[in-house]
């Protein structure tokens, strides 16, 4: 759902400076708020949060500065981002109290406060450093990697056990033996 208004568009045209997104990823859609350089928002919408909607929405810009909060997606999705040639923040929302502490929890309002925030001083965001996809992935000769399913493949569902509970941990498979207390 885009809101493109006829001044919306106009704005779009006579952008003025780099363009800032904020993205608030959620598992099926991602909402997102894009502002230009002075701070006006150009355009609002939300994003399937999977490789090929990601690549078409965000595919077709321009480089920008794009900003999302850590989580399960956020791996994969900054990764992906950052091969579209976007540059790419993943805000600690935990230490953004701007987020964390609102009272007002609302993923448009997220998405528009990430791009706030991204556009005035990136270090407010805390930005956090994901580890390489290779170093998320289990060893196989360690034995771990027996749970099942990655919380952060693209698109993908995390996987669940019987119970019901999540079998993946911030985007790494764990062993039964270990998970086992976790999840209690």
């Amino acid at each position: 759902m885009k809101k493109n208004s006829t001044s919306q568009q106009r704005s779009k045209t006579g952008r003025k400076g780099p363009m800032t997104i904020g993205m608030d990823l959620g598992d099926k859609t991602s909402r997102y708020c894009q502002l230009d350089g002075s701070g006006e928002m150009v355009q609002e919408g939300s994003v399937a949060t999977t490789k090929k909607g990601m690549t078409q929405v965000f595919g077709a810009m321009g480089r920008c500065r794009i900003a999302i909060e850590v989580g399960t997606h956020s791996p994969w999705v900054s990764r992906l981002l950052k091969s579209l040639g976007h540059e790419v923040i993943v805000a600690n929302a935990r230490q953004v109290k701007r987020i964390s502490a609102s009272s007002r929890k609302d993923d448009r309002l997220d998405a528009q406060t990430l791009a706030r925030l991204a556009r005035i001083d990136p270090q407010l965001l805390r930005p956090i450093r994901h580890r390489s996809e290779k170093a998320q992935q289990p060893d196989e000769d360690s034995g771990t990697g027996d749970a099942g399913g990655y919380a952060n493949e693209p698109g993908k569902r995390s996987a669940w056990n019987d119970q019901g509970r999540r079998r993946t941990i911030a985007g790494m498979r764990l062993s039964s033996s270990l998970s086992a207390p976790l999840l209690r």
